[in-house]
């Protein structure tokens, strides 16, 4: 929850993948709040009082997902919303004539787009979640001490920078809205 509420204030696309990261968390642990106090929060350097607010967090979450469907796979409404948003935003700025090295960026990174678009087993997911995808895929493959291809690597480094400036106009865009026009 601490970490969340930070990174959701600085970084939406770090805030994205770390809720993913925590979805996955919750069903390692079977969507059991007990397990999750006993064997995750409890291992945490916080007082009581804040290890009792990330169980009240946790055990929102576990009711969220098990009241929206996505227990075993799936995202949360309020991490849907949130990629949501971000599709919107790329959209906008694609189509508007200011933000030029938005486009230059989103052409270059492109074609890995549509290369794990049609290697993936949803081809119709919008551009935006296939790059979240891929971020969170090699993530996992990082903390499973995986081997990453230097190719792979090259992609996810060009998806990074590409999501980096898509985040940093979404942070603008909540401190003054961006002009599009």
């Amino acid at each position: 929850m601490f970490i969340a509420h930070e990174l959701r204030k600085s970084n939406i696309a770090e805030y994205l993948l770390y809720m993913w990261q925590i979805e996955d968390t919750i069903r390692a642990f079977g969507c059991s709040l007990s397990r999750i106090r006993r064997e995750y929060i409890d291992h945490f350097d916080y007082t009581d009082e804040q290890k009792d607010e990330e169980a009240d967090w946790f055990g929102n979450l576990i009711r969220m997902m098990n009241s929206e469907g996505c227990r075993d796979q799936g995202h949360l409404q309020i991490n849907k919303v949130t990629l949501q948003q971000l599709e919107e935003l790329h959209a906008q700025l694609l189509a508007s004539p200011k933000f030029p090295f938005y486009n230059a960026e989103y052409y270059k990174v492109l074609p890995y787009i549509v290369e794990l678009r049609n290697r993936g087993a949803n081809k119709e997911e919008n551009e935006i979640e296939t790059c979240f995808n891929s971020l969170y895929g090699v993530m996992m493959l990082r903390l499973q001490k995986k081997e990453i291809t230097l190719n792979t690597q090259h992609a996810v480094k060009e998806i990074s920078t590409f999501i980096g400036m898509l985040n940093d106009y979404y942070l603008k865009d909540k401190q003054e809205p961006l002009e599009f026009e």
